[in-house]
């Protein structure tokens, strides 16, 4: 028979992914809903037991903060507020509990840190910009909710899949919480709601199929476009395909890529747009005076997108896996190896670039790149490449486009 550990920390920093750094007899002790300097009480995930006892760090829940930090704030949501037990704790929201400067403060503290210990010395991150002067709520123009076997629908608790009832989305844009909260039961699965350029909810059932599978129908639903406008420009998309999510994100992205290019395009060039969606940033190579750009995505409705929203530009858009791509493997798949390449812009999932499509970048010894990051240790890790095959980081800017979550943007430009 095992009973619950509780111990009382003091929390001395913030780990990557949003959880909290404390220590225990020399163990390392995750610790999520705190904030540095507090003391906290907590209850270990793992029960008493020799086996908890062997491992080399541990995972705990906040159950009471007995020595508040003067940047605890009530959480903007409150059904994942620390006075709510752990397990009926919302997820989605996890630095909800901190004022929203200090927020920004910690974002940057893991920037650098991810920086420190994967990138190579001499690298400062700088300070995280805020994109608006808002509360930090009411910006996401895409939520995605679950449907448990029952058809209740709505947010997961912290790690965990298990269904939260709620009555508020307060990061959701307010006609998607709107929309979302008045939703009826659902088949199992999921639903996306999507607010984009018009203004009109759009709300997409993604039920399971077959072992798990989404259903046809589902997969229909994916067909209806909508559009966003950046810098007066039209982008067409697919109603579930992927766009930034908060309303200034993908302009302020497009102005900081804009700023790194600035002086880096020859007209004369071929310029490359990496994991290139809809067509943003390559419509941010045209306007920096490219002339000649190949984007390349791996989702081809995305391409097709991409083709028709740059038709005014010269623009190749690819269906391709960018790693294929580069190794000249595929279909479409290869840059013109006879053409001098000028800038690169790449914009990877979560999971960063990695290796072989930094040193197959490297291959093609473009005059510049600039990286667009949604993980500070997939950032830090491609950069230590590019470092370590004589690249220079010349500016690196970091975006707080995620208020009140662990998540941070940033755009690096690298020279020679």
């Amino acid at each position: 028979m095992t009973s619950v550990r509780t111990l009382d920390l003091d929390i001395t920093g913030i780990a990557h992914g949003g959880t909290f750094i404390a220590r225990h007899e020399g163990r390392v002790v995750f610790v999520p809903d705190a904030i540095p300097g507090e003391r906290v009480r907590v209850a270990l995930d793992e029960p008493a037991s020799a086996d908890a006892d062997s491992k080399r760090f541990w995972r705990a829940e906040t159950l009471e903060v007995l020595d508040a930090s003067p940047h605890r704030r009530a959480h903007v949501w409150a059904e994942a507020d620390v006075s709510r037990v752990p397990e009926n704790r919302v997820g989605g929201a996890d630095l909800g509990h901190i004022e929203l400067g200090h927020q920004r403060v910690l974002k940057a503290q893991v920037l650098q840190e991810a920086l420190d210990k994967f990138a190579g010395p001499g690298l400062r991150a700088g300070e995280v910009a805020a994109v608006d002067d808002g509360d930090g709520t009411g910006w996401r123009t895409r939520v995605s909710l679950h449907v448990d076997a029952d058809g209740r629908v709505g947010p997961y608790a912290a790690r965990s899949h298990r269904i939260i009832d709620v009555a508020a989305l307060p990061l959701a844009r307010p006609a998607v919480a709107e929309a979302a909260l008045a939703l009826p039961a659902q088949r199992p699965g999921r639903v996306d709601l999507v607010e984009p350029g018009d203004g009109r909810v759009r709300v997409l059932p993604r039920p399971e199929g077959a072992r798990g599978r989404r259903s046809p129908a589902a997969g229909r639903q994916r067909t209806e476009s909508v559009f966003e406008t950046v810098a007066g420009r039209r982008f067409q998309l697919d109603a579930g395909g992927f766009w930034q999510v908060h309303p200034r994100a993908a302009e302020t992205l497009h102005r900081a890529v804009g700023d790194a290019l600035s002086g880096h395009v020859d007209p004369d060039a071929v310029h490359l747009d990496l994991y290139g969606g809809v067509g943003l940033f390559a419509a941010t190579l045209a306007g920096q005076g490219a002339r000649d750009i190949v984007t390349v995505e791996s989702d081809r409705r995305a391409t097709e997108h991409a083709r028709q929203n740059l038709a005014d530009a010269d623009v190749r858009a690819v269906t391709a896996r960018v790693d294929r791509f580069l190794a000249g493997t595929g279909e479409d798949a290869g840059a013109d190896q006879k053409s001098r390449t000028g800038a690169v812009v790449l914009d990877p999932p979560r999971s960063g670039a990695g290796r072989a499509v930094v040193e197959a970048i490297d291959a093609l010894h473009p005059d510049a790149v600039v990286y667009v990051a949604c993980d500070p240790v997939a950032l830090a890790r491609d950069l230590g490449t590019f470092r370590s095959r004589g690249w220079d980081v010349a500016s690196l800017r970091a975006f707080d486009l995620f208020p009140h979550s662990h998540h941070v943007e940033a755009v690096a430009l690298l020279t020679r």
